[in-house]
């Protein structure tokens, strides 16, 4: 069994990128373990040298080794997204030392004279990913692509986001002979294919920035026309019980001017607030909201609910400011998408109230939550103020327990 292993950085394949203290770690090795690339690129070599990627395959070579010293190569970085970290802990019985590389980070920004320290990272390679949330709330985002995560694709969600102009650096082959950067914006490269040893680096000039993380936008700052719109205070507390993430899949359902979709979506900077409105003239209202809060994880849904919910995302979180007197199907449609998600409910009518209490009362639901607001506002009499009292507004809330399933005959279309 091998009884001391150097885990060394190689950077992106190229020999010509270890480190000094890289190459005397191998070449005081008798066994160099590595990918068939990562072999081809070192080059030769006076060690036994084993063409192996998997961490079993590996730890299984260095214990019935006769050798006594091994190097295993990995690439770019040993710290950055590298398989390092697993096969480290697997190696607690042996002696090991890891061997720094260059990352493909800090080699294609250096490509680029940009610097990397403000960068925002993301690995699509092989994981679960929001890399386009990611690049619309960061100015500088970089992708480790893979497997369908291709720069193409990626590309392509940016354009449907509305993000065709971002600029985009893709990076193929990096310190190969071969090498290639493209650059340009995203729209330019849908549908273009890059080399699958590819990594991408996005600059979005537009990234949605929020000075705070809570609601904090005036009433003032919003178009208004004649759409009917929650106020500022509703919507603070509105926006509070539906504890928004920065990757939540928001439905404002009824959205009226759009301000509570404004305000969520500042919120889920990675995430997508859908906007659903059945009056068109609210509905331009929302885009001109949209636009002048430069916000593309908004998505405008004119339609009636609860039919203009299906085949929308499935929410995390649901706010429903007006419901046709649709509220329990509403409700359903939201449960059947996802029967976990956060619901909030707005209520000024006493109408309204009882059937958001009766529809609660019959769902799928749990820690509900009721609070009634009164907002008073002063108005100038002469040389004093006078308090004006609004109407009581109703704000409810609640979880979804996770039990619910579709009713019999409604075959699931929300």
């Amino acid at each position: 069994m091998v009884s001391r292993v150097y885990v060394v950085g190689m950077g992106m394949g190229s020999g010509r990128l270890l480190s000094v203290a890289a190459q005397e770690a191998i070449g005081r090795s008798d066994l160099v373990v590595g990918s068939p690339r990562l072999l081809e690129g070192l080059g030769a070599c006076d060690a036994r040298t084993v063409a192996l990627v998997a961490t079993d395959a590996i730890v299984g070579e260095l214990e019935a080794a006769s050798e006594h010293t091994a190097s295993v190569l990995m690439s770019g970085d040993v710290g950055f997204y590298s398989g390092a970290r697993a096969l480290v802990r697997r190696l607690s019985h042996m002696d090991v030392e890891m061997i720094p590389g260059i990352s493909s980070l800090s080699y294609l920004c250096a490509r680029l004279h940009m610097a990397w320290d403000d960068v925002h990272v993301v690995s699509a390679h092989g994981r679960p990913h929001n890399a386009v949330g990611a690049i619309q709330a960061h100015k500088k985002t970089f992708v480790l692509l893979g497997g369908a995560a291709t720069a193409s694709a990626l590309c392509a969600r940016l354009v449907e986001r509305g993000l065709g102009d971002a600029v985009v650096h893709v990076g193929e082959r990096l310190s190969y002979a071969d090498e290639r950067i493209a650059c340009g914006p995203a729209s330019d490269f849908v549908g273009t294919e890059f080399d699958g040893l590819s990594v991408m680096l996005v600059e979005n000039p537009r990234a949605i920035v929020a000075g705070v993380t809570a609601p904090h936008v005036s009433d003032d700052a919003f178009v208004r026309g004649d759409t009917p719109m929650t106020k500022e205070e509703i919507r603070a507390l509105a926006l509070c019980k539906l504890r928004v993430h920065p990757s939540s899949v928001v439905w404002d359902v009824g959205a009226g001017t759009g301000s509570v979709s404004v305000e969520a979506a500042l919120l889920a900077r990675e995430g997508l607030v859908l906007a659903v409105e059945r009056d068109a003239r609210a509905c331009r209202l929302v885009e001109r909201n949209r636009e002048a809060f430069g916000l593309p994880n908004v998505r405008i849904v004119q339609g009636v609910a609860p039919e203009a919910l299906a085949g929308l995302p499935a929410p995390d979180r649901v706010f429903v400011g007006g419901s046709g007197g649709h509220l329990a199907h509403i409700v359903d449609a939201a449960l059947l998408a996802n029967p976990r998600v956060r619901l909030c409910v707005v209520a000024i009518s006493l109408e309204t109230l009882c059937e958001a209490l009766e529809c609660l009362r019959t769902s799928d639901v749990e820690n509900v939550d009721i609070v009634q607001l009164l907002v008073a506002r002063a108005r100038k009499a002469g040389s004093h103020n006078l308090m004006m009292g609004g109407n009581p507004v109703y704000v409810l809330s609640a979880d979804g327990s996770g039990a619910h399933v579709a009713p019999d005959g409604d075959g699931g279309e929300a």
